[in-house]
């Protein structure tokens, strides 16, 4: 009983001790540079990147209990950050509608089903815009469940009939201050909204994400819609800048972007309808833009939404690769994002394949890894395979800066996944996963 790891007894899903890896003769990929260094040997301990070498002609030298790995020349990419998701509105039924009356017990029960999955696909940290709560982020970071390492709006701040309002305009029910509806809160008036953005950073949010503009799921609202007013938003972002954080807005069209950075709002979600001005003026800010098509595609392919939202979604969905084609030319710091919801999460990495058409290998591998890493505020740690940073990379079979539909491709290419330095999947056969998969 002496040398009992109480650690252990008390919380028995502790992850062990991290393993020092040392892996050589590997292809590393620098998305910054946009550039393959060939021959890179990178040693990880303690969960970060101890060294990244690429000097051949001295063979690393190894101690007991370091485990040694040949990659074979195959090729290592920092880990990916998907800027947009939604991990509380789970697979379980077949269109939104039916998610109305979907408790928060039955989605955090099965949310694990979403984050291992992203964790296959090579998404080592993943941004949720709403919905998520601290104890499931918690549990990522205790090893409770595998997935990627989680950065959380809790619930998004909706204005009364906003995107975030759920009810129907048959609907009479009252909706007070701070209410929930689905993965939004309701607040009216710049003195709630101050509070409740003071709750969601009291509950563990990362930031804060408002609907400052129509959308496309709820029913009584128009894209065209402007949401909170300047004084709202302003108080939102009072409250976010006070803690240390910033303010994300779901907006499709130039007047509601504008209105968002104009009261200092920091990212912008979707703007699918953005003009040349528009994305001026977010350059000029230093803004951030998360496109988030493939949501869009799918949709449409597997009839998602009810009626009143396919025509909406028909109409952004024509104009998104345009809106990226236009940001992308003035200069703003794009970030990759998915939406995806319910059943559609299968589709995360098709993501890549859409945005081909429009942007280059090397710039949708930054929007997935170093401008997403500025946009969460980590790119410090995460972003990029460096000496100091998070031990988050992936071994792939191809070059994505040749081909990014190689990530697109998940089954073939993503060989095994590494986050926070441990094996978290691998098709190798010397290559050993870590973490054995929680009950």
């Amino acid at each position: 009983m002496a040398n009992m790891d109480m650690s252990k007894i008390i919380k028995p899903w502790k992850l062990d001790a991290h393993p020092t890896y040392i892996f050589t003769n590997a292809k590393l990929i620098d998305p910054l540079q946009a550039q393959v260094i060939e021959n890179a040997t990178i040693k990880t301990s303690g969960g970060k990147i101890l060294s990244v070498d690429t000097n051949t002609s001295n063979p690393p030298s190894t101690t007991d209990g370091e485990i040694v790995i040949d990659l074979k020349g195959k090729y290592i990419c920092p880990g990916l950050i998907d800027c947009h998701v939604h991990i509380a509105v789970v697979p379980g039924e077949a269109s939104l509608s039916a998610y109305n009356s979907m408790t928060e017990r039955v989605s955090l029960i099965r949310q694990p089903w979403v984050l291992k999955p992203m964790i296959e696909r090579g998404f080592t940290s993943v941004r949720d815009c709403g919905g998520a709560t601290l104890a499931m982020k918690e549990a990522v970071d205790e090893g409770v469940c595998i997935g990627p390492r989680l950065f959380i709006a809790g619930y998004a701040l909706s204005q009364t009939g906003g995107h975030g309002d759920m009810r129907s305009s048959h609907d009479q029910s009252p909706c007070s201050c701070g209410a929930v509806s689905g993965i939004s809160r309701i607040v009216d008036g710049p003195s709630e909204c101050f509070r409740v953005a003071r709750d969601e950073l009291r509950q563990g949010a990362d930031f804060i994400k408002i609907m400052g503009g129509g959308g496309i799921a709820s029913a009584t609202d128009k894209i065209e819609n402007l949401q909170f007013s300047d004084e709202e938003i302003k108080a939102i972002v009072t409250a976010a800048k006070n803690n240390g954080t910033y303010v994300t807005s779901h907006s499709y069209t130039p007047q509601a972007i504008q209105q968002a950075i104009r009261q200092g709002v920091r990212g912008i979600e979707h703007g699918n309808l953005i003009d040349a001005e528009t994305a001026k003026l977010m350059a000029e800010a230093g803004a951030f833009l998360t496109p988030t098509l493939i949501t869009h595609v799918m949709s449409k392919q597997l009839n998602f939404l009810p009626p009143v939202s396919a025509a909406k979604n028909d109409e952004v969905l024509q104009k998104g690769l345009h809106a990226i084609k236009i940001a992308t030319d003035a200069g703003v710091t794009v970030c990759f994002g998915t939406d995806l919801l319910g059943p559609l999460h299968f589709a995360q990495s098709k993501e890549f394949s859409v945005r081909s058409q429009v942007q280059t290998p090397a710039q949708i591998l930054r929007s997935a890894t170093v401008n997403a890493a500025k946009l969460l505020m980590k790119d410090n740690e995460l972003g990029q395979v460096k000496e100091g940073f998070a031990a988050d990379f992936i071994v792939l079979n191809g070059n994505p800066l040749d081909d990014i539909t190689v990530l697109d491709r998940t089954e073939e290419n993503i060989l095994a996944v590494i986050k926070d330095g441990r094996v978290l999947t691998s098709k190798l056969t010397d290559v050993k996963v870590d973490v054995l998969n929680r009950p």
